[in-house]
Formats: structure tokens, sequence, C-alpha cells
């Protein structure tokens, strides 16, 4: 522990003589805390980003027409019935 609070540079409270694991921890512990909350906000702002680009291809594919539609043709049986009167 002492290693790991030596390595980040950190120094005891006035009135220790050793850095103190609540103290670490109790630090460590707010930067995870905004870290993570960060995170979810930037993936959020990612997914909303992907959901966009998601909707602007579904709409250029929308306006593309996949098949072809012909016109009907007056050639079946309700035109021959139509014929006699």
């Amino acid at each position: 522990f002492l290693e790991t609070a030596a390595y980040f540079c950190m120094k005891p409270k006035m009135g220790e003589k050793e850095v103190s694991p609540h103290s670490f921890f109790n630090i460590w512990h707010e930067f995870s805390s905004d870290f993570k909350d960060f995170w979810k906000k930037e993936n959020k702002l990612i997914l909303q980003e992907r959901v966009k680009e998601a909707e602007e291809v579904c709409r250029q594919k929308k306006g593309k027409s996949l098949y072809n539609i012909r016109p009907k043709h007056d050639s079946g049986i309700v035109s021959k019935n139509c014929s006699y009167t």
C-alpha cells in the first residue's frame, strides 16, 4: 500500500506520519466516481450519434425504392365484365 501511495505522490496529512488507507481510498473513490459519471455521459453521447447515423441510413434506404411498381393493366375479369354494360 505504501509503495502505491508513494507512486501516486501522496503525502500524509498534517499531524500524520504516513498516508492512511482511508485518506488514499477516499480520494480514489471520488476520482473513480467522477470518472464513471463522465464515462456514462460520453457513452450516452456516442450512442445518440450512432442512433442518428442509423436513422439517416434508414431514411436514405427508404428514399430509394427496392422494387418497381408497374401500372395495373385492364385485362382482368373485372374489365371483361364491365364491357358487357
